[in-house]
């Protein structure tokens, strides 16, 4: 017989897939790798239209008692799940970052409790679920949400249960079923998962959870007639694909697809504040879709600003993720280091100039980065890398700052440092984003719509977003006569 359990950091892991409560080995398997030193970690089952049928055929099957569940029972079982996370969190924060390279000490203090947050948020957030009855002409309108069915949920690489649990949790609440396809490069902890949920009483088929690479189980997945909604994180280029199979079968789907956000720096701002939130990009080895790679300064504060930069950047430690000290890990893949590397070896072909970083270091690190002189039009400020890479440019007044700063085909978000509130507004005003955060970064409330504009993504989830996605709006309207009278 197979041993299908891997050990990671002391935790057992199982490598199939999760399919109507049960667990489902595939024919072939795939390697995961850790990019903390790109040691094989173990062989996970590899899914196929077979194994994407199967999962389809489980929540389909699910589906009616999930969603006759009362609100009170669903909400009931998202906070036993919230639980089982709190309970295993320092396992999932080994795994994870020995998954992804993330930081062990950002798993444990926020990533994870997050995680739980995400479920008891929706969980409560569906509790308190309302639309006011309206009249029209002395006819009552009622507004409900009714759950819409299968839901295939695809989640990337750079920040895996957290991302994958702000859908499972919103779809799960609404009363749909869901199969979750978790990114290749990371797909242990949503394995985890499946066996929290479980524990916490879910019902085998609610939540089925399939591994493999995204041209074989994903496509089969998204084109799937029986699916009702697709909900995905990641590229534009894979997007596109999945719309043009959602289309087919007319199945809504929610996208959020990353960015190439600014950070506009005024001459009135705080430059320690400033600094600080421009060297907080390098987040994750600067693999956050909000990352603010683009920094624009005003001429008159450019020198002092760069300055402090680089001065703040120096004091960053970047090695080994599992280490408390440490600021920056690696990177997640050889292709993803790759892929990086070849937008900045190229940028400074065409002329830009790095002013620290520009180069790898050891296995799958890369320096923490920042280039300038490089034009508007060019690939590095036009592109998104996802990597530790930062641009730098300048700007004269606050017509051309707002110029520049909308310059992309993107729009997912952007920050804003000034000392003035009225510029801010101004400013904010005319910025093309999902999320404007001034003077601050990366503060998120799940009650808040998020999501991105233009090739940044289609739709808005959190709070009643979510709910709106992932079910069917009715609207029932009620005459008030032609009623008999059974008294």
């Amino acid at each position: 017989m197979t041993d299908h359990t891997i050990t990671v950091a002391g935790t057992a892991v199982d490598t199939r897939h999760w399919i109507g409560g049960e667990r489902v080995a595939s024919a072939e398997t795939f390697t995961d790798v850790s990019p903390i030193d790109q040691s094989a970690i173990g062989e996970i089952s590899r899914g196929t239209a077979t194994e994407a049928a199967a999962a389809v055929a489980a929540a389909k099957a699910a589906f009616p008692g999930w969603a006759a569940t009362t609100w009170t029972e669903r909400a009931r079982i998202l906070h036993a799940v919230a639980d089982g996370v709190e309970k295993r969190l320092e396992d999932l924060a080994i795994v994870e970052t020995t998954d992804n390279g993330a930081l062990l000490r950002s798993h444990r203090r926020g990533v994870m409790p997050r995680v739980a947050h995400n479920f008891r948020f929706f969980a409560d957030w569906l509790l308190r679920l309302d639309h006011d009855d309206f009249e029209t002409r002395g006819h009552t309108n009622h507004v409900s949400w009714d759950p819409a069915g299968p839901c295939v949920l695809i989640t990337p690489w750079n920040a895996p249960l957290m991302l994958a649990t702000w859908k499972v949790a919103p779809a799960l609440a609404a009363g749909n079923t869901v199969i979750l396809k978790p990114a290749e490069w990371s797909p242990l902890t949503a394995s985890l998962l499946a066996d929290i949920a479980a524990e916490a009483g879910l019902p085998a088929g609610v939540l089925n959870v399939v591994q493999g690479y995204g041209a074989e189980v994903g496509s089969a997945l998204v084109s799937h007639p029986d699916v009702r909604r697709i909900s995905f994180t990641g590229s534009v280029p894979t997007a596109k694909r999945i719309a043009e199979s959602a289309a087919a079968n007319l199945t809504p789907l929610s996208l959020e697809l990353g960015g190439k956000s600014p950070l506009l720096v005024f001459a009135d701002a705080d430059l320690d504040l400033a600094t600080d939130l421009a060297v907080e990009q390098y987040d994750n080895a600067g693999q956050v879709c909000l990352a603010a790679t683009r920094i624009l300064v005003e001429e008159s504060v450019a020198d002092e600003f760069t300055r402090r930069f680089v001065e703040k950047a120096a004091r960053l430690d970047q090695g080994d993720p599992r280490d408390e000290a440490t600021d920056i890990g690696p990177n997640i893949h050889a292709r993803q280091l790759e892929k990086i590397d070849g937008f900045v070896q190229r940028a400074v072909a065409a002329g830009a100039r790095a002013v620290i970083g520009g180069h790898r270091k050891d296995g799958l690190y890369y320096a923490p980065t920042l280039l300038t002189d490089v034009a508007q039009d060019s690939e590095i400020v036009q592109e998104e890398v996802f990597g530790p890479v930062l641009t730098l440019q300048t700007f004269s007044d606050e017509e051309e700052a707002v110029r520049l700063a909308n310059d992309t085909r993107f729009g997912l978000a952007a920050t804003v440092a000034t000392g003035d509130r009225e510029r801010a507004d101004r400013v904010t005003a005319q910025l093309v984003a999902g999320t404007v955060w001034v003077n601050c970064f990366f503060v998120r409330d799940l009650q808040a719509p998020f999501g991105g504009s233009r090739h940044s993504g289609v739709g808005r989830e959190g709070g009643t977003w979510s709910f709106d996605f992932y079910c069917d709006l009715k609207n029932t309207v009620t005459a008030p006569k032609g009623w008999k009278d059974h008294g």
